[in-house]
């Protein structure tokens, strides 16, 4: 039987539980947005809107929105004119070279040799499917347009102008930090929330599993097999394997787990503490847990995220 406490704790862990996998579900369910991209953010930039995405885990800014800066009504032929000088051609090179092991650098030298000269044109269009470029890409549709990795948009910043630029960076970086303190909040609650569980799960091992005569080394002995039992079946490993091959790491396995592998970690606590209340033995619960644990990753992480990475 629960007691009064524990039974507190699993209303207050209910509750958490269900807003924080929603949250998180709404959070990587934006991430599917379109083939390969993530949903698109903006930044305002002196009157002008400029979208931003996550593609294939960077971040690429739309050139077609930063074009209306120059000239709202012909955003494709300032791209094409900022793309067909010799400098952009030079620096588009470089970057495909360190980051694209598939850059076709025989057609990349054909187009930087005729860039410059009179006449010559190039799209974004042309320069991806020539070279096989991966900085820059155009999605049609609605939200479509040519986009650019951000390396490459901030170039294409300061061609159209220094001040446009500066406010760009700025906008970009206030964009990423309180991205980074959204997902540090929701971290840090489902962290407090797999503590709560934990307890849930401690008064489940202390009553039915701990003898009534142990000694306190003997008791944490069994609290830590069954710590150890979610850990194997969630992060394949033990808490001191886990130590074992990062000894420089501060905190503990579950102290560097993601924000899918927490929401798994506190509904195995739940179950696991069920599992225990009905007798189950410890290996019967790691084979079950385990299972679970595969089905709600797959659930959380796989679909989604399996679509932004192709």
């Amino acid at each position: 039987m629960f007691t009064p406490g524990s039974q507190k704790l699993l209303v207050v862990a209910s509750i958490l539980q269900c807003y924080i996998a929603r949250r998180t579900i709404k959070y990587i369910s934006d991430l599917s947005w379109g083939k390969g991209m993530a949903k698109k953010e903006s930044v305002q930039v002196q009157g002008t809107e400029i979208v931003v995405l996550t593609h294939r885990q960077d971040d690429f800014i739309s050139l077609t929105d930063m074009a209306r800066y120059k000239n709202a009504e012909a955003t494709g032929l300032v791209i094409s004119h900022w793309m067909s000088t010799r400098y952009t051609v030079e620096f588009m090179g470089i970057w495909e070279k360190f980051n694209n092991p598939n850059f076709n650098v025989t057609e990349f030298s054909n187009i930087r040799n005729e860039s410059g000269s009179n006449g010559f044109v190039l799209s974004s269009k042309q320069w991806i499917e020539k070279t096989n470029a991966i900085g820059i890409i155009a999605k049609p549709g609605r939200y479509g347009g040519t986009f650019a990795h951000r390396d490459i948009a901030f170039e294409f910043a300061t061609w159209l102008s220094p001040e446009f630029k500066f406010y760009l960076i700025k906008e970009f970086q206030r964009l990423k930090e309180d991205e980074h303190q959204r997902l540090s909040l929701e971290w840090n609650l489902q962290r407090t929330l797999s503590k709560i569980n934990y307890r849930i799960h401690t008064d489940a091992i202390k009553e039915r599993i701990i003898p009534q005569e142990v000694t306190k080394s003997q008791a944490s002995a069994i609290y830590a097999s069954e710590a150890d039992l979610l850990n194997v079946a969630l992060f394949g490993m033990t808490a001191a394997e886990w130590r074992g091959q990062n000894p420089d790491k501060p905190g503990n396995i579950r102290d560097h787990a993601t924000l899918e592998q927490l929401v798994v970690l506190s509904n195995m606590e739940s179950i696991n503490a069920l599992l225990i209340r009905q007798g189950m033995s410890q290996s019967q619960r790691l084979l079950q847990l385990n299972g679970a644990a595969i089905t709600q990753m797959k659930s959380l992480v796989g679909n989604a995220l399996t679509k932004r990475l192709k």
